[in-house]
């Protein structure tokens, strides 16, 4: 199109269409690739505000001769949620259930729910939607229908297309209808009512009669065949199926503006037996007879290999361990009405195949948390073996071929040879055994010539041997690009003429995500790298020690699965959750990043590290590091965004908050000179509104009170004499900026519990600080001078090799990992990353033997801190919560949304509130008026105390030692905590009324010098 076009189509967009119209280089980055090894980037982008407005779209689209592209969660791993069109992004709105039949088991949905929320909507019925893929926490509905996506419930409920009644659909040309089954006297009415339906009825007959045979004779007849347009579905004893047979077409037919799904009950009651084996040929094998013997719900394989990369990678332990002995593993799942039953399954199962459940190859459970332990290692497949701990890259592209299962065993062996022909060396195997739908991950070299060549001989030689297999190229995750060009090697050249002739059918123009499944662009083209890509390669602050010491690597870790676009549980993604936009989640944030590499000529961010559409992007990034333990891959964007940020204003003026927020370490030291006069003026009328304007402070947050006497003044006023360093009972309190100047309690009632435990206690007395505020707002360079300062300091201490406790969260973390990354070469910053320990940590696990922390006998509603939960974990805080007799409630309910500066800056204050009101408020707001509300983090208590929950949070550090104290009280225990007390209303008013006073005067002195004498 040409830019006079481009200007014409977005103008009648934002004239026609109510939604977001954005054709800003930003969102055409954030939406230029999804989950594939494929990049093309959009015309723009379009966000509807209802399906009515989504049909206006397309509508106004076909007016200017604009591809279209329909889009779900955008987690396509074959490249058709990719395109040079107008993405319809349908998830943001267009999300609503809009009916439900519990009595006909039916629910009609808009196309942007996403699958966890409808099963979530529909649990009063006890009813779900069949098909769960591994994505069910962010996938939507239309893309399910797209895709033709299955999961391992398909064992039960079958593809997506076996549960699907009716949709309705609009082509690009404007015919709006819902379709069906349609049996010949419907077609008949329909053809004598004329018009482009009774056209698109006809041409459906016509290819349904004149491939009659091709159609019989060409579709595998197994349980995931997905390659293909479904013309199966057209054949009279499917019962000419329209909405069947538009399933899994991938958008290029058709747009689906609405869906009618079966729906199925709920399993009352589940088990899971699971089979170890030698290897995962072996384990293929059984598959047949056990399916004979049984009929599982799901029947789940994965292999050694995969067990491997999680123990190095040190992710799902627990799931691991859970497993009987072997280097390979069937997972078998059981449902029923009653545990008996469900349990009778599996045994029956056992005895059929006489095995016995002693045996140390056979592990059986019918509790749920443990099934899903074991399970959740299976679901992570993608995410663990998409960034292997030996750094290779593997991609999708022969990720999902399926074979009849009875010939699963050597299907896989001579898939293994090919990878040992083409020198792929040792890809892990794992997927939906009980189907034959086989997963992997392979180590394509997609950046040579040589290496792509050799990629597309590799899935032209695995194509032909599926096809020998009478099995599917792809067995849940589509054709696209990756695919498409492969379908001949399956289907036939009849076959696909058939699919050719129903394209032109619904799509005569080629408008509808056109490149995909019918005159498909080439499986080794537009690729996301390629030969011909050539990123810039930038020095950095941090040395990202992970990723080959390099930005690029780091960004790359993204490969599109989309867990951060997930709507509850974790705390990956704060922002997206809140604001629903793909640009404000990890996943949109870090193709920005990739974009702005500058890798490829039509690249949509041109301006490197000046770039604003990534800084727009990274502004609302809470900096929490969710990401980096939440993502299957580990992308810490918190690391990203300060990187960036030091090189975005380098040499520029900055936020007015980072001079305020970032600066705070030194003005919370500057705060001693006078801290009621410091206190009376930050909450001062007038004074304070405009003290916050001009530092970059949103108006509705309350400035913190500082302290009377900070921590280390009371340290000092101890007047102890210092522990040695080598002394092995000696340990250092950090003195971090927030327990040393706003809460100092949480200090003092550290050394309390400390001292009680046996501790030496030693404080640093001169200034120190991590850095931390420096970090998050990107003052790279400022935060290596302080932590330099910080550890001559600490030197004797690190050279003895002394434990540093950490009280605040996010400080433990700085030491932990980001100092290490920021100053990698410094021997100090490696020992004190060895050092320091929590406070938990410290009493758990290097306490004297026989101490034991106080008896509490509460319950304890518990919010962890971001960086904790990213960096340390939680474990050892439950296990000492547990000792004290605390029976703690830990909150799954993500970020507090507060995150330090974050929610403090101008501009941030809404999506701060609207990330904490989706889960930690309420949850505090429920919490019994006896029980302890804990959070260690500054920035959670804060947020807790400002949000209206009517409570007060306690840190770890100070229920222990209110608890040395004696009893606590039983309502509101938190009254005890000892918090700095806000200016009285008297002072403020008065150094108000002081500080307008001095302009006044020095007004009045220089009227009366100038007076004539």
């Amino acid at each position: 199109m040409t830019p006079s076009d481009m200007s014409g189509l977005e103008a009648a967009l934002r004239a026609e269409v109510d939604g977001e119209i954005r054709f800003d280089a930003g969102s055409r980055g954030a939406y230029a690739t999804d989950g594939s090894n494929y990049r093309q980037v959009p015309l723009g982008v379009v966000v509807p505000r209802t399906v009515e407005d989504g049909a206006r779209a397309v509508s106004v689209c076909a007016r200017f001769d604009a591809p279209v592209l329909s889009r779900g969660g955008g987690t396509s791993l074959a490249g058709q949620s990719t395109n040079t069109a107008v993405v319809i992004d349908w998830t943001k709105y267009c999300d609503r259930l809009i009916s439900v039949d519990p009595e006909r088991r039916t629910c009609v949905v808009e196309p942007g729910i996403v699958l966890d929320e409808l099963n979530r909507q529909l649990s009063p019925h006890r009813l779900q939607f069949g098909p769960k893929p591994s994505t069910h926490s962010h996938c939507a509905l239309g893309g399910m229908i797209g895709n033709n996506s299955c999961g391992a419930s398909a064992q039960a409920y079958g593809k997506t297309v076996d549960n699907v009644r009716q949709l309705e659909i609009l082509t690009y040309d404007g015919q709006r209808a819902w379709v069906g089954p349609t049996p010949p006297d419907e077609r008949a009415r329909l053809a004598a009512g004329g018009g482009r339906l009774a056209e698109l009825y006809a041409g459906l007959d016509r290819i349904a009669t004149e491939y009659l045979a091709d159609i019989r004779r060409g579709y595998p007849k197994i349980p995931r065949r997905v390659s293909g347009y479904n013309l199966d579905s057209l054949l009279p004893e499917n019962g000419f199926d329209v909405a069947k047979a538009l399933v899994g077409s991938e958008g290029t037919l058709v747009t689906v503006l609405r869906a009618e799904l079966d729906l199925v009950p709920v399993p009352r009651y589940q088990s899971l037996l699971v089979l170890g084996y030698d290897d995962i040929c072996t384990a293929a094998d059984d598959v047949p007879l056990l399916l004979e013997r049984c009929s599982p719900t799901q029947l789940e394989a994965l292999d050694g290999r995969m067990a491997q990369l999680m123990r190095e990678e040190g992710a799902y332990l627990d799931s691991l361990n859970a497993l009987p002995e072997g280097d390979s593993w069937l997972m078998l799942q059981f449902s029923g009405d009653s545990q008996e039953e469900v349990d009778e399954q599996a045994h029956a199962l056992l005895r059929a195949v006489g095995r016995d459940e002693k045996d140390s190859r056979i592990a059986f459970s019918d509790d749920p948390e443990r099934e899903q332990k074991m399970l959740k290692a299976r679901e992570a497949g993608l995410g663990v073996t998409a960034r292997p701990p030996d750094d290779r890259e593997t991609w999708e592209g022969w990720e999902d071929s399926a074979v009849p299962p009875e010939r699963l065993g050597d299907y896989l062996r001579d898939l293994k040879g090919l990878f040992d022909e083409f020198d792929y060396d040792h890809p892990s195997l794992y997927g939906h055994f009980g189907q034959g739908c086989v997963h992997t991950r392979i180590p394509f070299d997609l950046r040579t010539a040589d290496g792509v060549a050799h990629f597309r001989r590799f899935v032209e030689r695995a194509a032909d041997l599926v096809a020998a297999y009478g099995g599917s190229l792809s067995g849940e995750h589509g054709d696209g690009q990756s695919r498409g060009e492969l379908l001949t090697r399956m289907f036939g050249e009849r076959l696909v003429t058939a699919f050719g002739e129903l394209k032109a059918l619904f799509d005569p123009g080629n408008r509808m995500n056109p490149g995909k499944v019918v005159h498909p662009h080439p499986v080794d083209g537009q690729l996301r790298l390629g030969p011909g890509w050539r990123p810039a390669t930038p020095s950095t602050h941090f040395d990202f020690p992970e990723d080959e010491h390099s930005f690029n690597r780091a960004v790359m870790r993204c490969v599109g699965i989309g867990n951060c676009r997930s709507h509850s549980g974790g705390v990956m993604c704060p922002s997206y959750r809140a604001t629903r936009e793909e640009e404000h989640s990890t996943r949109g944030r870090a193709r920005l990043l990739f974009e702005m590499l500058n890798g490829h000529a039509d690249s949509a961010v041109e301006d490197g590290w000046r770039s604003t559409a990534v800084r727009d992007a990274l502004d609302l990034c809470l900096a929490c590091k969710g990401c980096k333990s939440d993502c299957p891959t580990g992308v810490d964007m918190a690391t990203l965004k300060a990187e960036f940020m030091a090189h975005h204003y380098e040499g520029r003026i900055r936020p007015a908050a980072h001079y305020s927020m970032g600066y705070l370490p030194l003005w919370a030291r500057l705060s001693r000179i006078a801290p009621s006069l410091v206190n009376s003026a930050l909450q001062a009328p007038g004074l304070a509104r405009l003290g916050k304007r001009l530092a970059g402070i949103d108006e509705a947050r309350s400035a913190p009170v500082f302290a009377e006497e900070s921590f280390v003044q009371w340290w000092k006023a101890r007047d102890q004499e210092e522990p040695d360093p080598a002394d092995p009972r000696t340990v250092v309190l950090w003195p971090d900026t927030f327990s040393t100047y706003f809460h100092p309690a949480i200090a003092k009632s550290a050394v309390r519990v400390l001292e009680d435990a046996g501790f030496r206690v030693a404080v640093p007395t001169e200034p120190v600080c991590c850095g931390l505020t420096w970090i998050s707002t990107g003052q790279l360079a400022v935060a290596k001078k302080v932590l330099t300062r910080t550890l001559a300091v600490l030197r004797p201490y690190l050279e003895a090799g002394t434990p540093v406790i950490g009280l605040e969260p996010s400080c433990t973390a700085v030491f932990r990992a980001d100092a290490p990354e920021l100053m990698p070469a410094d021997q100090d910053v490696q020992r004190l990353a060895g050092q320091v320990r929590t406070f938990a940590e410290q009493l758990v696990h290097h306490a004297p033997d026989g101490w034991e922390p106080p008896r509490l006998a509460r319950q304890a509603t518990v919010q962890t801190h971001c960086h904790q939960h990213a960096i340390m974990k939680s474990g050892a805080d439950e296990e000492l919560m547990r000792r004290a007799h605390l029976d703690a409630e830990v909150l799954d309910e993500g970020c507090c949304g507060l995150a330090g500066n974050f929610g403090f800056e101008r501009g941030h204050h809404e999506v701060s509130m609207a990330v904490a009101e989706q889960g930690v408020l309420p949850a505090v707001r429920g919490a019994a008026p006896d029980s302890l509300v804990l959070a260690d983090g500054f920035s959670c208590r804060t947020q807790i105390e400002e949000g209206g929950t009517g409570r007060r949070a306690l840190h770890l550090a100070e229920v222990l030692a209110l608890a040395l104290d004696g009893n606590l009280p039983s309502d509101h225990p938190e009254r005890l905590a000892d918090r700095p007390e806000p200016p009285s209303r008297a002072a403020r008013w008065a150094t108000a009324a002081a500080t307008a006073a001095v302009p006044a005067g020095a007004a009045l002195a220089l009227r009366l010098r100038r007076r004539p004498g």
